[in-house]
Parts: structure tokens; sequence; C-alpha cells
């Protein structure tokens, strides 16, 4: 019951944040002219109202999952990952690269190979901001926002110029990836793939690794208080190398996936900001991996809804920036929603390092 009684006061603020977000949201709507509540009717039709919506709607929340969990390990360790799009592309570049590139394998062969080649090069990816960070004091914002850009133009020149484009295709992209490295179908007559299952796998051995591991404690450490840490005898350099080569992983598991179970071909770009959008997802879940999956679920809503919304109210599809923004900000500013609402602050208990890490968070 104590525990119950903690998760739903742990998800207030965050609901109410996402309320104001829609709140906020409607008034832009009103303020232009048309009816807020056809506008958010039509969303919520887009996204639910038949199988073929609720199986986009899940298809665009699998990437959300990937990368919000990645971006979250990174916020655990005081690390602001802004890198995921980057290594989403990096992932998404290894893994076309193996689907279309090796061939005669069987599936249960080939799939995995194209996922590891996804993961390892968005860990590598994430491994350049970890080393400046560790050995030159470099900020990771700065460097993960420059290698976004460095990123898509490796994308770009790869697919375009390079030996990852199509020569018989008539616009720049990637060969199709072989039928064995395609990801099966998990919901007959629909996209729905299983990458599915893999993001709802990857929950609990994120948080496994987070709450029950050394090098979860010691990240946790890290982002409490690094000079204690260092005091402790963690090697702190070390450690955040080690988780930004984690969060990578991830992001680059998302954008392989992506190609594997959604497009099985990539172009120059490909991506329409599930990297950024990512760190709203970890904010809104307060890095709590459990807390991914209804904040990755509402962002995949909110994207699958969109274009349906637009093309039934005429309001745009950006409407659904104006919520992210808003509850990005709401979020960030706990303390607002508390005043607005007249929540009362919970006490921690004093000493309770759970309780310290959680206000961190």
């Amino acid at each position: 019951m104590i525990v119950l009684r903690a998760a739903v006061r742990g998800s207030l603020v965050p609901a109410l944040s996402i309320a104001c977000g829609f709140l906020v949201a409607g008034v832009a709507v009103a303020l232009s002219g048309a009816d807020p509540i056809a506008a958010l009717t039509a969303l919520f039709q887009g996204a639910f109202t038949n199988r073929s919506a609720f199986s986009e709607t899940l298809i665009a929340t699998v990437p959300y999952i990937f990368l919000g969990l990645a971006v979250a390990i990174g916020f655990k360790a005081a690390l602001f990952n802004i890198g995921a799009e980057g290594q989403f592309y990096l992932g998404a570049l290894a893994g076309v690269w193996v689907g279309f590139g090796l061939h005669g394998l069987p599936a249960i062969v080939h799939i995995p190979l194209a996922i590891l080649a996804g993961m390892a090069g968005g860990a590598l990816y994430g491994v350049i901001p970890g080393v400046l960070k560790a050995r030159f004091g470099a900020h990771e914002v700065i460097t993960t926002i420059m290698l976004n850009h460095i990123a898509l133009a490796i994308s770009d020149y790869l697919i375009n110029r390079g030996p990852l484009g199509d020569p018989h295709a008539s616009a720049p992209k990637t060969p199709f990836i072989a039928a064995s490295a395609q990801l099966p179908i998990i919901w007959p007559d629909t996209r729905l793939h299983l990458g599915l299952l893999v993001a709802l796998v990857a929950v609990p051995i994120v948080w496994l690794v987070i709450e029950r591991t050394t090098f979860g404690f010691r990240l946790r450490a890290v982002g409490l208080n690094p000079t204690a840490a260092r005091a402790a005898g963690i090697s702190v350099g070390w450690t955040v190398v080690g988780v930004m080569a984690v969060s990578g992983a991830i992001s680059g598991l998302a954008g392989a996936d992506e190609i594997l179970g959604v497009s099985h071909f990539m172009p120059p770009t490909f991506s329409v900001g599930y990297g950024f959008d990512s760190i709203a997802v970890a904010l809104l879940a307060r890095s709590n991996p459990w807390g991914i999956l209804p904040a990755a679920f509402l962002f995949g809503a909110m994207r699958s809804g969109a274009s349906f919304m637009q093309l039934q109210t005429q309001v745009s599809a950006d409407l659904i920036s104006v919520v992210q923004a808003t509850v990005i900000i709401f979020v960030a500013a706990p303390a607002l929603v508390r005043w607005l609402f007249r929540i009362r602050e919970s006490r921690a208990t004093p000493g309770s390092f759970a309780a310290a890490e959680q206000g961190a968070a």
C-alpha cells in the first residue's frame, strides 16, 4: 500500500503536466479559430479508433521506448545525452548495411546480426562524447549536438554518393534489406512487428541494470555526487564513458529496429525527430524505466493521430509540438504545477539514498 501511494504521488505531477499541455494546446487551437474539442477528438480517433490506427500507434511507440530508455540512463548519471538522434542514425546505417549486405543467412542469424550492428554503431558514436567529457571536460550537451549534425552529414554522404546508395533507385536511398533481416509481423494484417516485444523486454532489463548491478550503482552514485563517488573509489571517467556507450547502444538499437521492422530501407534523412522527442519522454517519466512505457505510448499516440487530426479538422499537426513543449515546461518546473493545483510536496525520509536519487531524477 505504501509503494502504491508513493507511485501515485510520483505520477501526479507528470499527469497534471500532460493535462496542462493539452489545455494550452486547446487554447492555441481556439485562438486560431478552430474547435479544440473537435481537434482533440480527431487526435484520439486517429490514434485509437480501429485496429489499423492502434497498431500504428504501437509502431510509433517502439522507438520512443528505446530512445526514452537511452536518455533516461544518461539522466541517472547526470548526463544530458542530446545525441540520441545521431546515435539513432548511426545505428540505422549499421543495421541497414548488414541487412542488405549479407546474403544467404537464416533469419534467426541475420536479424540478431543486424541488431547487434546497430547497437555497435550507436555505442561507438556514444563513446565519442563520453571520452571527450571524461578526458577533456567537454560538455556532453555541446558535443552531442554537434555530433547529431555530423551523423546527418555521414548519412547523406553514404547514401547519396557513398557505398550505401542504391544505384538503381530514382531517389537517393539504400537497397532494401533482405527478407531474412526483416522483423516478423506479430499482428496479422498490420505493420506491427517484433520490435514491440523487444522494446517491452528492454524496459525490465534496463531497470535491472540501473537498480540491481554494480554498474548501475556506480552510474547512480556518479549522478548524485561525482566527488563523493570518486572518493569512494569509483572511476567517474570510465563510468561516464560506459554510460554514454550503453545509452548510444540503445539508441542504435532503435535505429536498427526502425529499419528492420518498418521501412526496410534508409533514405538520407528518415528520422522525424524521434531522438529529440525522447528527451521529453525521459523527462516525463522522471528517468524511471517503468515510467518510459506510458510516456512513450502517449507520444506515440500523438504522433500517430496528428495526421488524421489535420485531415479531419485542418488543424496543423504541429499542434503536437505545442503539447510536447508545454509538457516539458511543466515537468521541468514541478513547483509550478504544485502551486497551480495546490499540491503539498512530499517530504523524503532524511538520509534516504532512494529518496535523494528520486529527487535528482
